[in-house]
């Protein structure tokens, strides 16, 4: 159930990013609300209907690759909640990345910057990448992806990116590359730092490919 949790949650990103679109349209077009007011808003409705998950794993991420001591030491950080000086200075600079792109992209640039953080969880649980710990979301789903589920979804992301920046195709699917060579990095530092991949590191990689996409999109 878990594996194809994961494997199908893309679905899930493509409802979410509707969500946002159609939010964004309001504020926007309808109400005429100033480009980052309408970008922090969506930003703070995508935490509400995810329950702030993604950013809190993100959040607890940097405590841990900020911290000083072996993989164990990183993981006990992770797992107090606390939000040190690593968590406050990304959310702010991750975050704030998204609400301003929000404003300026358009307007079905959230719906794959959203599906591509899902797709995020794919390339995170393929099946060469460990759990960092015995118990917990990544034990839970670690390992469970076959290579060809992520492959499949970022080549159906990279065809769809064509065609969401009006008059520069190109720039869609460079965004969506951009955000899987991101996440690889961030997994690969995962497995050297922590041991695997948590349940946080799937959050912190989600935003990481959704706040890409979202900037790439949003340049010139």
């Amino acid at each position: 159930m878990a594996a194809s949790a994961i494997a199908w949650s893309p679905v899930v990103g493509v409802l979410l990013g509707g969500v946002a679109t159609g939010a964004l349209w309001v504020l926007l077009g309808f109400l005429h609300s100033p480009s980052l007011l309408a970008g922090l808003l969506v930003v703070g409705l995508m935490a509400v209907l995810t329950r702030g998950m993604h950013v809190d794993g993100l959040a607890d991420t940097a405590d841990g690759f900020g911290c000083y001591g072996p993989p164990e030491r990183a993981l006990a950080v992770m797992k107090d909640g606390g939000a040190g000086p690593f968590a406050v200075v990304t959310l702010i600079v991750v975050l704030g990345a998204q609400a301003v792109s929000l404003g300026v992209a358009g307007f079905w640039v959230p719906v794959l910057a959203i599906t591509a953080g899902r797709a995020a969880f794919a390339l995170s649980c393929r099946r060469d990448v460990p759990a960092a710990r015995p118990e917990g979301l990544g034990a839970l789903v670690a390992g469970s992806q076959p290579p060809w589920v992520p492959v499949a979804w970022w080549l159906v992301l990279a065809a769809g990116a064509a065609f969401v920046v009006p008059g520069r195709w190109w720039q869609g699917p460079i965004a969506v590359g951009v955000a899987a060579g991101l996440v690889e990095l961030l997994v690969r530092h995962a497995r050297r730092r922590f041991g695997g991949v948590t349940g946080d590191v799937l959050g912190a990689a989600s935003e990481i490919a959704t706040t890409a996409v979202l900037v790439v999109c949003a340049l010139g």
